[in-house]
């Protein structure tokens, strides 16, 4: 008998998760984005770009949503090819470089009727193996629709976010490139 009930018990788990993932849908996110123009200074450095962690908020609490799926490295292959194109530095890539690009980053979303995404980026920049020399915040918000029935309508409005957060954070550092200069040997 107390197999029988165990077997049940069972039966029912495995089944409730069934239809919880046939119910809810998982949203991957994959985001693309090129700069609006090309820097107009050029660090003469080369830039390695690390992103530790990429942390996300309500998400899995939102209905119809088991899971929104957005990985850090996602996000750092965006970073660097988005660098890249911008030109700010001689090189970039996460290799060994003369500069480090440290960027944790957050995405926070909640629903009033459409959904709102906060994507928050801390960054420190400085020579490889050394204490950074500056930090950088950027925070930047966009609105999504108010259904989530497809991972575009999550994806549209992050690429939006990603798009400004990135302007705004190579504008900061283009800004300080005096600071980055390369010291003679």
């Amino acid at each position: 008998m107390n197999g029988s009930r165990l077997l049940r018990y069972s039966s029912r788990v495995l089944l409730g998760w069934l239809l919880l993932l046939n119910w809810g849908c998982v949203h991957r996110i994959h985001v693309t984005t090129a700069p609006t123009a090309v820097s107009p200074v050029t660090i003469a450095q080369s830039l390695h770009v690390h992103v530790p962690s990429l942390a996300l908020e309500g998400a899995d609490h939102r209905q119809g949503i088991t899971l929104l799926e957005w990985p850090a490295e996602d996000l750092r292959s965006t970073v660097t090819d988005y660098i890249r194109s911008r030109q700010t530095f001689t090189s970039v890539g996460i290799g060994p470089a003369d500069l480090t690009l440290n960027i944790k980053g957050w995405l926070r979303m909640r629903s009033s009727g459409n959904y709102h995404y906060t994507l928050r980026l801390e960054s420190t920049l400085g020579p490889s193996e050394k204490p950074p020399i500056k930090s950088y915040l950027v925070e930047k918000k966009t609105v999504g629709s108010s259904v989530r029935w497809v991972t575009a309508s999550d994806q549209s409005p992050i690429t939006e976010a990603v798009q400004a957060a990135l302007d705004d954070l190579l504008t900061q550092i283009e800004a300080d490139h005096l600071l980055y200069r390369k010291e003679p040997s």
